[in-house]
């Protein structure tokens, strides 16, 4: 009788364990059922429809959806100004990325030094990123205002008036400037992604390494960097792929010039759309932008799904 009592009560438990789990799962589904439909909409259809616009012969106010196939495409790849646009991406990805990663790294190694008053550092490494692309763009377009600058202002004042340039006003400078501008703004929050990676991992393996000799050096380049890998790989994939889209910042310093020289994908985007009506044409550059960005992105998303 004993045995009888047990095992009914047996499973009553286990079925009220299964109706428990089952219940926590709808809840699940509940939270992040939202989050999901937003995704569904407003990327994966929005971007398919945005495929269609390309498609088409849309130009103008009054929507047009004949469909004339590749056309808009053989058009961008037979653009020099698309070119353009792709070398200054190109160029911004290939100095952008590693700076702003590299300082980030030295500055969260600094910071990792357990330095006084560490909150108030983080908080002004932070500050740039906190502010819009608008206000900081305009900060540094009067910091490289040919005759008002506060660069060339410094310059004078040191008797470095051969220094002294047209920042970015100048076609073959003002990428640079833009580069430099942006790793600028975007260091502290590197710095918090690297610094959030070196503390997650225990402090008895550095005390060890400490116990048996080894260099702060030795520490940070044998045991801690190789194990922030993905605090590497989360850095990489935000900050390519905001050089890909890149465009409030540049669009406010300068619209993109002088001339086409400071144009990327997006600035060319945004005007071809809205400048020049083409809205089909435009359609077709954030078709790319977006091909770009998955070609990036895709990979390290297979890597990681499959070293699980």
């Amino acid at each position: 009788m004993r045995t009888l009592n047990q095992n009914i009560l047996f499973n009553a438990t286990g079925v009220k364990q299964v109706e428990e789990g089952k219940k926590e799962k709808l809840i699940a589904l509940l939270v992040i059922l939202p989050g999901i439909l937003s995704v569904f909409i407003f990327f994966y259809i929005f971007s398919g429809w945005n495929f269609i616009i390309s498609l088409t012969d849309w130009e103008g106010f009054i929507p047009s959806y004949n469909i004339i196939g590749l056309k808009n495409y053989i058009q961008l790849f037979q653009d020099p100004l698309f070119w353009t646009s792709l070398k200054n991406n190109i160029l911004l990805i290939v100095l952008f990325v590693p700076g702003v990663m590299i300082i980030g790294l030295c500055m969260a190694v600094l910071l990792d030094q357990r330095v006084r008053a560490e909150g108030i550092f983080r908080t002004i490494y932070l500050l740039p990123f906190s502010l819009s692309f608008v206000v900081t763009a305009t900060l540094w377009s009067w910091m490289y205002s040919p005759r008002v600058g506060t660069i060339n202002f410094i310059l004078g004042k040191l008797g470095l008036t051969s220094l002294r340039k047209g920042w970015i006003t100048d076609p073959n400078m003002v990428m640079y400037c833009i580069i430099i501008a942006l790793i600028w703004q975007f260091a502290g929050y590197s710095c918090i992604i690297f610094l959030a990676g070196i503390r997650s991992i225990p402090h008895s393996q550095t005390a060890a390494a400490m116990v048996d000799g080894a260099s702060n050096f030795t520490i940070y380049w044998r045991i801690i960097l190789p194990q922030i890998k993905a605090s590497f790989i989360t850095a990489f994939i935000i900050f390519m792929c905001f050089a890909l889209k890149a465009f409030d910042f540049i669009w406010v310093l300068n619209r993109g010039g002088p001339g086409y020289s400071a144009h990327i994908l997006g600035v060319t985007m945004y005007k071809e759309t809205f400048s020049f009506d083409k809205f089909a044409y435009g359609a077709t550059y954030s078709t790319i932008i977006l091909l770009l960005s998955l070609l990036i992105v895709v990979p390290f998303l297979f890597r990681i799904y499959k070293e699980k």
